[in-house]
């Protein structure tokens, strides 16, 4: 069975990608620093659930430790790709401190192709996000829409990114599939990430922050609908890039009283200030993944939610603990 190698694999998609490659019977080898850019206790719980298969193979290494990374693919044995799912994300704290989404995104994604180069590895797959589109996209969003005006580090560093790629593509044959997600929730999410933060806040009593006046609108994408694709992703394209994204369009202040009837409980909604890294909607146009890789987003934004739900009570006693700050 193919082998391959899962950047991130402690990271909310990175672990669902790698739990789907493992119950499909494929070897994953997985790598992730382990970093604190939000509660620990996510990502370790995460990894408790893909370290007890016996296709799994664990490596705390960051990838943008080019030494390190030079290492590692002279240790490990041949792998059929890398699905470099390992990031710096977040639109707001990117505007903080930038250098930090450069090491990881940029040096870290030029390491895992300098991998691919010495070590002969075929395909190549990277995250990257709909943050690239920047202002005004024209909705819903295609992939040829102009993405060299990002509105925040992050974004620009996704931007470095896949160019990176076609560079790598161009002059060493991989094969490249980027993959552009557009706001991803589900069970074990990131807790800095809306969807997280309402299930607690709400469940918990506690103050539900929103940005502006509730109006912006996201194209919410379930996980396992995102996972599926990036897997999808593995065929060979030569150089593609690739919008995954939810098929509902939702404003916040709907989100919020979707939790409120599924939960049974009023929020306590307390407005900030709207955040100029933010953009007012997203809405991804997901034709060409259709079209190319046989992929559309099949989970409904209730299940979907419901399911977040669900999860967050079984593991209430310590999720009601996980630090959801900016």
């Amino acid at each position: 069975m193919p082998r391959y190698l899962v950047t991130g694999t402690a990271g909310f998609i990175g672990a669902r990608v790698a739990e789907m490659l493992l119950e499909d019977g494929h070897t994953v080898i997985g790598i992730d620093n382990m970093n604190d850019a939000y509660d620990v206790r996510m990502k370790k719980y995460r990894l408790a659930r893909i370290e007890k298969h016996p296709s799994y193979t664990f490596y705390k290494n960051d990838i943008s430790d080019r030494q390190a990374m030079r290492d590692l693919g002279k240790r490990i044995e041949p792998v059929d790709a890398i699905i470099n799912l390992a990031a710096r994300a977040g639109v707001r704290t990117s505007v903080e401190n930038p250098w930090l989404y450069v090491n990881t995104n940029v040096i870290g994604t030029l390491n895992l192709l300098e991998m691919c180069r010495h070590q002969n590895i075929p395909k190549f797959i990277l995250a990257s996000t709909s943050s690239i589109y920047g202002a005004d996209a024209p909705l819903p969003t295609s992939e040829e829409v102009e993405s060299s005006r990002p509105l925040q580090p992050y974004a620009a560093s996704k931007k470095a990114a896949e160019v990176m790629c076609h560079a790598y593509h161009s002059l060493h044959d991989i094969d490249v599939t980027i993959f552009r997600y557009f706001t991803v929730y589900g069970p074990a999410g990131r807790p800095d990430m809306v969807i997280f933060r309402f299930v607690q806040w709400i469940s918990e009593g506690r103050e539900v922050r929103i940005y502006g006046d509730g109006e912006q609108s996201r194209g919410f994408t379930f996980v396992d609908d995102i996972a599926r694709g990036t897997i999808l992703g593995l065929k060979p394209v030569g150089f593609e890039i690739f919008n995954l994204g939810g098929h509902e369009i939702t404003k916040i202040n709907e989100l919020v009283r979707i939790f409120e009837n599924r939960m049974g409980r009023e929020a306590n909604i307390e407005h900030s200030p709207p955040h100029p890294a933010d953009v007012s909607t997203n809405w991804a146009d997901v034709e060409k993944a259709g079209r190319v890789l046989g992929w559309e987003p099949q989970v409904s934004l209730e299940s979907g939610l419901d399911a977040t739900i669900a999860w967050y009570m079984a593991e209430r006693e310590w999720a009601c603990q996980v630090n959801t700050s900016d």
